[in-house]
């Protein structure tokens, strides 16, 4: 059975999105433009290289955009969740997907026809502002990514990613756990390490009483000890 998908006038995130310029006329007209899908986690939403046919909006779930490095190794370039837009980039560009999107949970997907989305930005201008500062923080956060690999020892880049997860995805109603379910092989690749590193890196961090693994949960029992051991400033 598929889920109930409103309206983009009606949607929860409307306001949290590119379209949140938008009047309600304009988003019930955007609405009779778009489809959606329904994701099962580990589904891929779209593949490197492919063109895009349009623009993806997360109604629910969560994305992760990845890629294939040289050395065979997937690399996780960002994430992404409820009201966030997905594929704009190589939409803009008029290139192919530099990465693929995947599902690391059950998901509902809205899709715009490439059309539908250009003719929007073309007649709103204030959603092509909005697009300019998504791709400049994507930028920063590449760059800034690139300088943590560099730099950063492995303890603290996975700290980071788990404050950065924290920061993203918030937390349970506990305001220690973190509000998302994710693999060890995921945060092994968001962080830029291995798998069986990431999981003694995290055995140390719990031994170090910074946070507490139980099952696939991770919870943030002190934070400060956190930000310490990233080399972050609080």
């Amino acid at each position: 059975m598929y889920p109930e998908v409103h309206s983009c006038d009606k949607c929860e995130s409307a306001g949290e999105s590119v379209f949140c310029a938008m009047s309600k006329p304009e988003l019930g007209e955007l609405s009779q433009a778009k489809s959606f899908n329904v994701y099962k986690k580990g589904q891929i939403v779209f593949f490197e290289r492919n063109q895009p046919q349009g623009l993806f909006c997360i109604y629910s779930g969560k994305i992760k955009i990845h890629k294939l490095g040289h050395d065979g190794k997937d690399q996780i370039l960002r994430l992404a969740k409820k009201g966030n837009v997905i594929g704009y980039r190589a939409l803009l560009s008029n290139d192919c997907y530099h990465a693929s999107a995947t599902a690391i949970e059950d998901s509902v997907i809205c899709f715009f026809p490439k059309s539908t989305y250009q003719n929007k930005i073309i007649t709103n201008p204030i959603i092509a502002t909005q697009l300019i500062r998504l791709l400049s923080s994507d930028l920063k956060s590449a760059e800034q990514k690139a300088m943590n690999l560099a730099q950063k020892n492995v303890h603290e880049r996975i700290a980071e990613t788990l404050l950065m997860l924290k920061d993203f995805f918030g937390l349970e109603d506990d305001q220690i756990t973190l509000n998302t379910i994710i693999t060890r092989e995921n945060i092994a690749n968001i962080a830029g390490t291995t798998t069986e590193t990431t999981i003694r890196t995290l055995s140390d961090l719990q031994k170090k009483k910074f946070v507490e693994l139980e099952g696939k949960k991770i919870k943030i029992v002190n934070l400060q000890g956190l930000i310490k051991t990233a080399n972050l400033s609080d």
